[in-house]
């Protein structure tokens, strides 16, 4: 499969939409690993501009990665339940209650945008894609990858035509990709080998893996590779913020929490002010509580102020290290 992927080390560098660089695709790329472009919040245009902003840094394969839009139904009253929870932090900030402008998905004109750039791998989040999408992407010989966080979900990634499985286990940073059925949080060890014994495509081990032990011990298990996220993020071609880059190095181990207080949608981040206020807060579902919260991290990023921020991070995020992205992955190889 590394042959397929066009790369000479089983890494993958984890999409992480909205912190991804065109630099550090790139650089992901030319360390001889997958580089990954996180386009979930991108329109299709925006999708295009940064596909090509990689291209003029690295002649290497590349992934981009989608959010499957859901069709979650929210009535005015809970959105502004939800809205006004926020009131008391957006007065801290000392930031002004605005009309939230939610926004549409954009997902058929970025899989138009990813035939027309001819993307050699496509990932999906948060679900799988209708079939002829698929279908679609497959005739073009791109190849797809779906993100299941239990057996259950991988199964039906494997009936749908995925070539490959994330198994994403419960130390991950950032957003689940949990779709189907109740949330379920399992260890990456355990959901490793109950996906790899069922299901009869690659499958490739992401959360929580810190260092080369971590990589042979996934690689052991029977993934054909790992997709590495939190380790990445303090390095210098990672578009994180300062304040997020300084939160990591400076983590203890147990630092981070499950919330979904910033999307609507569980995610894995530093613990902060935000977290634990927002515990027993009305929430709306995605996306439109990421809509409502944009305002919020937006401002305190600008402030520089990492209590109402979203520091996505996994759960080994203490054994992160700065520097260049290249003498990072070194040390996974």
């Amino acid at each position: 499969m590394l042959k397929k992927l066009g790369i000479t080390h089983p890494i993958i560098q984890a999409p992480m939409a909205g912190v991804t660089t065109p630099k550090l695709v790139a650089a992901s790329a030319n360390a001889g690993i997958l580089g990954a472009i996180g386009a979930g919040y991108l329109s299709g245009e925006e999708t295009r501009r940064f596909i090509r902003e990689v291209k003029k840094l690295t002649d290497k394969p590349f992934m981009v990665n989608l959010f499957v839009p859901e069709e979650n139904k929210v009535s005015e009253e809970m959105i502004g339940k939800a809205n006004g929870e926020l009131r008391g932090i957006r007065e801290s900030l000392e930031i002004s209650e605005t009309k939230v402008q939610f926004q549409e998905p954009n997902f058929d004109a970025q899989i138009e945008v990813i035939l027309e750039e001819n993307v050699r791998v496509c990932s999906f989040t948060f679900g799988l894609p209708a079939r002829k999408n698929v279908e679609k992407l497959k005739a073009h010989h791109v190849f797809v990858v779906g993100t299941a966080t239990t057996v259950g979900e991988a199964k039906l990634a494997e009936e749908i035509g995925m070539d490959a499985i994330i198994a994403q286990g419960s130390e991950a940073g950032g957003h689940r990709g949990s779709f189907h059925g109740e949330l379920t949080l399992m260890p990456l060890e355990n959901l490793l080998h109950d996906i790899v014994k069922t299901v009869h495509i690659p499958v490739i081990a992401a959360g929580g893996i810190a260092n080369k032990a971590m990589v042979d011990n996934a690689l052991a298990a029977g993934a054909i590779a790992v997709q590495i996220g939190t380790a990445l993020l303090a390095s210098e071609e990672s578009g994180a913020h300062d304040v997020h880059k300084s939160a990591i190095l400076q983590a203890k181990k147990d630092s981070t929490v499950l919330t979904n207080a910033f999307s609507g949608k569980m995610a894995r981040g530093i613990r902060n002010e935000f977290t634990e206020q927002m515990r027993n807060a009305v929430i709306a579902p995605y996306p439109y509580q990421n809509d409502l919260t944009k305002d919020i991290r937006k401002a305190a990023a600008k402030q520089g102020n990492s209590k109402w921020m979203s520091l996505w991070a996994g759960e080994n995020v203490h054994l992160s290290t700065e520097g260049r992205l290249s003498d990072i992955i070194a040390r996974f190889i």
